[in-house]
């Protein structure tokens, strides 16, 4: 069972893992990291720190502003643990709107993966260190390339647990919107509340094809994406719907695409293709200072066709899974 971050990339790879660094070594004086279960002390601490890169951290800002609108519990029954490395207390520092003190989070909502933020190896080791004394397990770490791999080796010899690396992707930022030519025939509409039957099975659908236990209940993911116009349709002229793609709120002048899907009966005909074009149009054409998405390295044909829409990378993502 994948360790799944919620909101995050969306279309993992299983496959040979990209050059890690050499052991991390030991940290020459203590990392202190500030713990707590209150989203507010999270983003009182840490909130310019996120916003200041909305790229890297499009996950964390994603899954806070939801934590944020719609509950602590969306993503699963028990409460979320943040934490912050560096910065200030509330109402201590002096208030720099770059987030300049804090040098790297971690989120988790269980049962989901920890994910952070990009830390050095002395940062993640020290985490490490702090979350196996509190006594803290989860069954993996998502985070940039080089971090989630430092982080990995560092659970691993502070806890006697094997890890693997499981998933890679990569994140991508729409530089020049290019339309597929020729378009497929059909047109987009954005998703109602008569498709909401239609969004819950394709939401189980595409959580099966990535090999993830579902992030959150189908109906409360169908039935907020519906409420804010997160969803499109791409309909065949008949009326039929054939795909589905997805964007994120805005959040920090960033929106992403996420999740894609075609029924496996429906694909290589363009369909995702056109969706993705047109959720990204709608994205700039609302104001989004960058549109982003996550792809799966093991699929030449979904990273060759998001880059010739206009998208270019931006960083490398990994998941390690423990057992």
């Amino acid at each position: 069972m994948r360790p799944d971050i919620p909101d995050g990339p969306d279309s993992p790879e299983r496959a040979d893992g990209p050059d890690v660094l050499d052991s991390p070594a030991r940290p020459q004086a203590p990392v202190g990291w500030h713990l707590t279960r209150d989203l507010d002390d999270f983003l009182d601490r840490a909130g310019d720190f996120l916003a200041s890169r909305p790229a890297l951290h499009t996950v964390p800002l994603t899954v806070v502003d939801s934590l944020r609108r719609r509950g602590p519990h969306v993503y699963g029954d028990e409460d979320p643990v943040f934490g912050v490395l560096g910065g200030d207390a509330p109402g201590d520092g002096d208030g720099d709107a770059d987030g300049d003190g804090v040098r790297g989070v971690f989120f988790r909502t269980p049962p989901h993966g920890i994910y952070l933020t990009s830390l050095t190896e002395e940062e993640a080791d020290a985490l490490a260190a702090t979350l196996a004394a509190a006594g803290h397990r989860f069954p993996g770490v998502s985070a940039d390339r080089d971090t989630a791999a430092a982080f990995a080796r560092a659970w691993s010899r502070r806890t006697d647990t094997a890890s693997r690396l499981a998933l890679r992707q990569r994140l991508y930022r729409l530089e020049e919107l290019t339309p597929p030519e020729p378009a497929p025939a059909g047109r987009a509409r954005v998703a109602a509340a008569a498709d909401r039957d239609l969004l819950v099975r394709w939401y189980g659908e595409f959580s099966a094809q990535v090999g993830a236990h579902p992030k959150q209940d189908g109906g409360a993911w169908a039935d907020s994406r519906i409420a804010y116009g997160g969803i499109t349709l791409w309909e065949t002229p008949d009326g039929a719907p054939v795909a589905m793609a997805g964007v994120t709120l805005e959040v920090a002048g960033q929106i992403r695409v996420a999740p894609v899907y075609t029924p496996a009966g429906l694909r290589g005909r363009g369909y995702a293709g056109a969706a993705t074009a047109e959720v990204s149009r709608a994205a700039l054409a609302s104001g989004a200072a960058e549109v982003l998405l996550f792809t799966d390295l093991s699929n030449p044909t979904s990273n060759g066709l998001y880059q010739r829409i206009g998208y270019r990378p931006v960083a490398d993502f990994a998941v390690h899974e423990f057992t």
